[in-house]
């Protein structure tokens, strides 16, 4: 890894953190509530934040959006809760800050976090899912994120996992996603909502089914809480969630037989809950003699792996950049 201080920023629909990178070691990270009233704010605040955090040896910038990202030159082609759609978004802060800015999607980053431990590749084919809201994902092949022709790959949350086909292919609308069928419509966080809330209507002695009562609605939080409890309804939701994600999990093992498959989000606070049933179709759905290397993993990371990607992001490239005689983006920005 080159010396010097890279800077990691992770871009969400509420947050925006920074934090600097050394020799693998992060620093502190600096957090504020993310500013979406226009693009220009948005752009104004992740000037601020980087250079809250920068250092007079800073090499590089690496940003992590929740996007659809042009990763050779760092345009926001679509955007989720933020406002950088349709966005020069590499050459704006190229420019603005001084330092080489690089420009990816937020889960990928979270995926090259996982890959390193300090400044040592540890796991050099890994496959991560993040079960949040929705699910997103990122995969590093042979040490480097892979991106796709565009820049948007992978959209792990967009795989298909159950759809029935006997009688012909349902042809979704242009608007409806995620798509019947897809690992987001049946394994986000969202999902596990409407879980959570089916097993407490169906269990009504269930633990789960008294905060309905209470309360009036149950949410994924309260399904994880109570199967840690040992509730039945809340194992049963997480349980099944879990069972889905494994069939998302196998179809990645047979395609990269990786070293690890990481999950990451907020759903996987539950852990084993939610491990054990993945990991077990998973195996069932695994051809036979793939995956024996595999790892299936929770994320050791946490509230740290965007920054700390986002920032290896920077090393990486900055690295690329100077040793393969590219020029570097805040060249590319003068002379533009």
């Amino acid at each position: 890894m080159i010396d010097g201080q890279f800077i990691g920023v992770d871009v969400g629909g509420t947050k925006v953190a920074a934090a600097t990178l050394e020799r693998g070691e992060p620093g502190d990270t600096h957090v504020v509530p993310t500013d979406t009233a226009s693009s220009d704010a948005l752009l104004d605040q992740l000037v601020a934040a980087v250079e809250t955090v920068r250092g007079p040896g800073a090499r590089a910038v690496g940003i992590g959006v929740p996007s659809v990202v042009e990763f050779a030159t760092g345009r926001i082609r679509y955007s989720v809760n933020v406002p950088l759609a349709d966005l020069p978004l590499r050459a704006l802060l190229t420019e603005r800050i001084g330092l080489p800015v690089y420009v990816e999607n937020d889960a990928s980053c979270a995926a090259l976090a996982e890959a390193y431990q300090g400044e040592e590749l540890v796991a050099s084919d890994l496959v991560m899912y993040t079960i949040g809201t929705g699910v997103g994902g990122g995969l590093v092949l042979g040490g480097k994120l892979y991106r796709g022709a565009t820049g948007a790959a992978p959209e792990m949350g967009h795989q298909i996992i159950g759809l029935a086909l006997e009688d012909g292919v349902p042809m979704p609308s242009s608007d409806d996603f995620p798509r019947p069928g897809s690992l987001e419509r049946f394994a986000a966080g969202r999902e596990l909502d409407r879980l959570a809330e089916r097993f407490a209507r169906e269990l009504a002695d269930s633990a789960l089914a008294a905060v309905l009562a209470e309360t009036g609605k149950v949410s994924g939080r309260d399904a994880v809480e109570a199967a840690q409890a040992g509730d039945e309804a809340g194992t049963r939701a997480v349980r099944l969630l879990g069972e889905r994600l494994g069939i998302g999990i196998a179809n990645a093992i047979n395609i990269f037989d990786p070293r690890e498959v990481v999950i990451g989000g907020g759903v996987s606070a539950a852990g084993e809950l939610l491990l054990a049933p993945a990991r077990e179709v998973a195996a069932r759905y695994t051809l036979t003699g793939v995956g024996t290397e595999t790892t299936i993993r929770i994320a050791r990371r946490g509230p740290e792996a965007g920054v700390v990607g986002a920032a290896l992001i920077a090393v990486q490239e900055l690295t690329e950049d100077l040793e393969g005689g590219t020029t570097p983006p805040i060249e590319r920005a003068k002379h533009r």
